[in-house]
């Protein structure tokens, strides 16, 4: 594999992950505009709401594509599930963007709306995890964490774009006009996107790694297999991936909801402009730093500084940019040194037999629980004056990434990981974890 044909493959894989969370965030940054349409009520948080409980459906949706799309990962290859992926997430933004409110065909308005984020959750559930193992199966030894943090610098690209296009919009139409039909926009764009990215992941080749290690085996994408080999490293990612979970249901629907309604119109859509923009900017050095010091000892000291600052920075919100920009930017910053060194972490937990499956499973499964329960308790507490214990909990779930790094990087040791192309693997240890070595398979 000459290196055009790499960059190309690894574009086109980080692409999507950009195109996924234009589209997975659009309905948290613009949620608060339309929520009346498809939730009418007296009471604007009411309404919401109920736009952050369907949020919370699409969310329970995501282990089915965890499953689903992890197997077809395994079975078929990586390439298939990560076009079936963008085609389901496509398809649910085109949805949303298109369908008729409540006052036009009443209750069947938030059945399209459900529909449209159930496409959408098992979209998501199933492409990160296809994405991580074909990434992580053609990335150097010693660049995985790099590589990874392309994934957190296009998640904040998707971010920046999507919040770009609502401050810009609000600016040139008016709050009025956006609330009427300019949040429809947003996700239309997101499904010509899509389209686009479809045809271009058309063209995308199997990891060598498939092809050598996975097609023949017969047991592959065994979610028998999985559950029955491979308990404890499914119990490890559920540890690492929760407080990753709670931090993104909190800081991609009920931050920017909130700055919503405490700032002047648009104010928040710049917020998310700026902090994803900062961020976008130190990812690529943080994953290289991540790659110097270790995975694990990264993860660590990221999860303990946001463990002290952000559930500090989210019960100070305020209606002044700099608040909203201190409370939303500790997320978004925190979210990307996690999501950079997760691949990797991951990865290095399951054969590449069950790979995909194996982090689908756990991660989507976590992700829908906790993330899909989150924004809905973080509003209800909230309003009941009782946010500190929500901001408790958060810290709680981030601090259990300590003892799981341990643990996952013992359970890595022994085990035979495939992970790079022939021409990529170090003849001694093809994917070092730290303090540890793997048997060649």
């Amino acid at each position: 594999m000459n290196d055009n044909p790499h960059r190309r493959s690894v574009a086109t894989t980080v692409v999507g992950n950009f195109v996924e969370y234009f589209d997975w965030l659009a309905y948290g940054l613009f949620a608060p505009l339309f929520a009346a349409r498809f939730f009418p009520s007296d009471n604007a948080v009411t309404s919401l709401l109920g736009a952050l409980a369907v949020f919370g459906t699409g969310m329970l949706c995501r282990p089915l594509g965890g499953i689903l799309l992890g197997r077809l990962a395994d079975r078929r290859g990586r390439r298939p599930a990560l076009m079936v992926s963008v085609a389901l997430m496509a398809a649910g933004s085109t949805l949303i963007g298109v369908a008729p409110t409540y006052g036009t065909v009443g209750l069947l308005a938030p059945v399209l709306l459900l529909l449209a984020r159930m496409a959408q959750g098992v979209s998501s559930g199933g492409e990160w995890p296809a994405a991580v193992t074909y990434l992580m199966e053609l990335a150097p030894p010693h660049r995985k964490c790099l590589y990874g943090s392309l994934f957190s610098m296009t998640a904040a690209a998707g971010a920046f774009a999507a919040s770009l296009l609502g401050g810009g919009l609000t600016a040139w139409f008016g709050p009025a006009a956006m609330a009427d039909w300019g949040w429809r926009v947003p996700f239309l764009v997101g499904g010509l996107l899509g389209a686009g990215l479809l045809l271009a992941r058309n063209r995308l080749t199997e990891t060598p790694v498939f092809q050598r290690e996975v097609r023949a085996r017969a047991g592959r994408g065994s979610l028998r297999g999985l559950l029955r080999s491979h308990r404890r490293q499914v119990l490890l990612t559920v540890l690492l991936v929760a407080g990753l979970a709670v931090v993104t249901g909190t800081w991609s629907t009920v931050v920017p909801a909130t700055g919503h309604r405490l700032a002047a119109p648009g104010t928040m859509f710049w917020v998310v402009v700026c902090a994803t923009a900062g961020v976008s900017v130190l990812l690529p050095g943080l994953g290289m730093l991540a790659d110097r010091v270790g995975a694990g000892r990264f993860l660590v000291v990221a999860s303990a500084a946001f463990a002290l600052v952000g559930p500090y920075a989210f019960t100070r919100m305020s209606g002044s940019f700099a608040s909203l920009l201190f409370a939303y930017g500790s997320g978004v910053l925190y979210m990307g040194c996690a999501t950079a060194v997760m691949p990797k972490v991951l990865a290095g937990l399951f054969p590449p037999e069950v790979r995909a499956l194996g982090i689908g499973l756990p991660h989507a499964t976590t992700t829908a629980v906790l993330g899909g329960v989150t924004p809905y308790l973080a509003a209800y507490l909230g309003e009941r004056g009782a946010g500190g214990w929500f901001a408790v909990a958060v810290a709680a779930a981030v601090l259990l990434a300590w003892p799981a790094r341990n643990l996952g990087e013992a359970a890595a040791r022994p085990r035979a990981l495939a992970l790079t192309a022939p021409h990529m693997q170090d003849t001694k240890d093809p994917f070092p974890v730290e303090g540890g070595h793997h048997d060649r398979r």
